[in-house]
């Protein structure tokens, strides 16, 4: 069918890889390019021998000529980010600039503030429609499989939905008294910003994790989720007909907010550069690298995650309610491709989303988020490629 440029080699990258391997009738070649080469060749020795062909190639995704070099040289169908939110832009310049398809996993968020938001993306709409290139925004799990479970619903549930409750629990244990389960700069900056939900046609913002709830989710039991922004927020808000109210929530331990909360105190989460020993630093990027890798907790995670969507809304007059998740186990992820399933649940869809465009399903000109296109084909693979999905219709889950 064709051919796949990855760029990163981080937790979720081995997943897409060793996903991508699992379809080679439509991913016959693929190549995963990395600031450091070392790790692609050796996700590359791990999966070499199958029917897709893997290359792999040193890329500085910061640099637009260098991606637009590497994409003129391997030719790809599609470009695969999985870098950092920050190089979603130089990405997109590159396949503007080669006519490629583009997808990623999380949106664009500059290096210097802690806001994530979709505007600067949406702003290359149409240049990728003249271009006649497909940019698929957030083909992970939350934004990603949250949107196809909206669209899903939205298809066939309801006739009006008015409430999403997007809730993502993780009951792993790593063993580890702090360490993050993805990319820790991210993941803090995410976690120490401002909340906000959506409620009646504007976003309402919190003090960060100043409201709480207790869900008792199906297989990992009750758990403390805490309100937060999240990206998928502002694209539903737009895509969901007759939407009232979005809310998205997160899984946090005390002892991880305690450990979290003192690190905040004494300035190790900041963003903005200090001065030490006569060279300037970043807080927080100093912490990423103290902390452990998200790529080694694969081995020690025990336990499960809890993903998924509580919709209400109208359907034929009467109030209903839908849940749709995903129950996923750290330690079958580990089994089969050597992650923890945070990752998995970030890889397979990313996989799945490229899959669909380059198979034609979803290739349309433009920049499109998740829940814009028929949920129907993604949903089935998620079923086939390790994210099975469930659905109750049970009221009790809400507050």
């Amino acid at each position: 069918m064709g051919k796949a440029l990855i760029i990163g080699a981080g937790g979720v990258a081995g997943v897409v890889v060793h996903k991508c391997c699992q379809v080679p009738d439509v991913f016959e070649e693929i190549c995963i390019a990395s600031r450091t080469v070392s790790k692609c060749d050796a996700l590359k020795e791990k999966l070499d021998g199958g029917r897709t062909k893997i290359q792999t190639a040193q890329v500085d995704a910061d640099n637009v000529e260098e991606l637009v070099e590497l994409i003129n040289r391997f030719q790809p169908d599609i470009v695969i980010n999985v870098a950092l939110p920050y190089q979603d832009l130089t990405i997109m310049d590159a396949c503007l600039a080669t006519g490629v398809d583009y997808v990623d996993t999380a949106n664009y968020e500059p290096l210097d503030e802690a806001k994530f938001e979709y505007s600067w993306q949406w702003a290359y709409r149409e240049k990728f429609e003249k271009a006649g290139i497909t940019a698929l925004l957030g083909s992970g799990f939350d934004p990603g499989v949250t949107g196809v479970f909206s669209a899903h619903a939205q298809k066939h549930h309801f006739d009006e939905i008015h409430t999403i409750d997007i809730v993502d629990a993780n009951a792993g244990d790593h063993g580890y008294p702090f360490a993050t389960n993805f990319n820790p700069e991210i993941n803090i900056r995410e976690i120490t910003a401002n909340g906000s939900y959506f409620e009646n046609g504007e976003f309402i913002e919190t003090p960060p994790l100043s409201i709480k709830r207790v869900y008792d989710l199906p297989e990992i039991g009750p758990k403390d989720v805490y309100l937060l922004h999240h990206e998928e927020l502002e694209s539903l808000a737009l895509n969901i007909k007759g939407i009232k109210k979005i809310r998205f929530w997160m899984t946090f331990s005390e002892n991880y907010l305690n450990h979290l909360k003192v690190l905040e105190n004494v300035g190790m989460t900041a963003i903005e550069p200090i001065i030490f020993e006569g060279k300037e630093i970043v807080p927080l990027q100093f912490l990423k690298a103290i902390l452990p890798d998200p790529s080694s907790l694969g081995p020690r995670t025990i336990g499960k995650t809890n993903i998924g969507c509580i919709f209400q809304g109208i359907k034929d007059g009467k109030e209903k309610t839908y849940y749709v998740y995903n129950v996923c186990d750290h330690q079958e992820c580990y089994a089969e491709v050597g992650s923890q399933a945070i990752s998995y649940t970030t890889g397979v869809p990313a996989m799945i989303g490229a899959m669909l465009v380059m198979t034609g399903k979803w290739k349309n000109p433009g920049v499109h988020n998740i829940e814009e296109f028929n949920p129907d084909p993604f949903m089935d693979a998620l079923n086939k490629y390790g994210l099975p999905w469930q659905e109750s219709f049970d009221p009790k889950l809400i507050d």
